[in-house]
């Protein structure tokens, strides 16, 4: 009777295990050929979005196309914004998002898969303000504006850093650099990524001359929670393409100057 109910035991989670499979979004993806990936195309220079062609180009478009190539099926960017990233994912409307910073609030609806790199937070301003900002502590002061994207984790940072200051959030598609570009706003803060890129494209703005950078954060792709099967798969495919130099050779092309 004990070996009965042990191979009862077995065949019922054998069973489960190929139910689980089969209901994997990897399944999902190789049945139907096609990747749906969740991106907000505003974050230069991992996403950025033509609106003209509607298409897009950037670090986690060439991250994606890779995967998609490898899986061997078609890839189809969803558009979203930052304050629908994670709904977007565990509602189905997109099996993966691209490059997301890891926070504790994100993994208490989603799943992530390894990071991949990671960045730090710096702020910008005008430069005809160079003399009123040279650190963090100018900023948090009475009659100071400082301004974030909402959704993003740089609106936590900035109620974070900065709890005597003005906080202008705004919605995408608006941008926090723009309350800065327009004067609305004295300060933004993003990553040094796009810090980096935003300054050789704006000549107003510059990178306040911190001692250093805040919050360093890890990066990954979020992906359904319950849904071991695909993180196990992206989670190799990254391994793989880290070995490779997939990473290092699309960080170089993109000028990813994180810390």
């Amino acid at each position: 009777m004990k070996l009965f109910k042990i191979a009862a035991v077995a065949v019922v989670l054998a069973a489960g295990a190929v139910q689980a499979t089969a209901q994997s979004t990897l399944n999902e993806i190789l049945s139907e050929g096609v990747l749906k990936v969740g991106t907000t195309g505003d974050w230069n220079p991992m996403t950025m979005r033509d609106v003209a062609t509607n298409s897009y180009v950037g670090y986690d478009i060439d991250v994606m196309t890779a995967l998609a190539a490898d899986l061997e099926v078609e890839v189809e960017f969803v558009p979203t914004d930052w304050k629908t990233l994670v709904a977007g994912v565990t509602s189905g409307q997109y099996h993966i998002t691209g490059s997301a910073s890891v926070s504790p609030a994100r993994a208490k609806a989603a799943g992530y898969s390894d990071s991949y790199f990671s960045l730090v937070t710096v702020p910008l301003i005008l430069e005809t303000n160079a003399d009123r900002f040279s650190d963090w502590d100018d900023l948090n002061a009475e009659g100071v504006s400082v301004a974030a994207t909402l959704g993003t984790t740089q609106e936590t940072q900035v109620k974070q850093y900065f709890p005597a200051a003005t906080h202008r959030i705004v919605e995408a598609p608006a941008r926090d650099f723009q309350e800065v570009l327009s004067g609305r706003a004295d300060a933004s803060i993003t990553s040094n990524v796009e810090a980096n890129r935003l300054v050789a494209q704006y000549d107003q703005l510059m990178i306040v001359p911190v001692d250093a950078g805040r919050s360093p954060t890890p990066i990954a792709m979020l992906l359904p929670q319950a849904d071991q099967v695909w993180i196990n798969y992206v989670n190799t495919w990254i391994t793989l393409k880290q070995e490779q130099g997939f990473f290092g050779e699309l960080g170089v092309k993109w000028q990813l100057l994180a810390e």
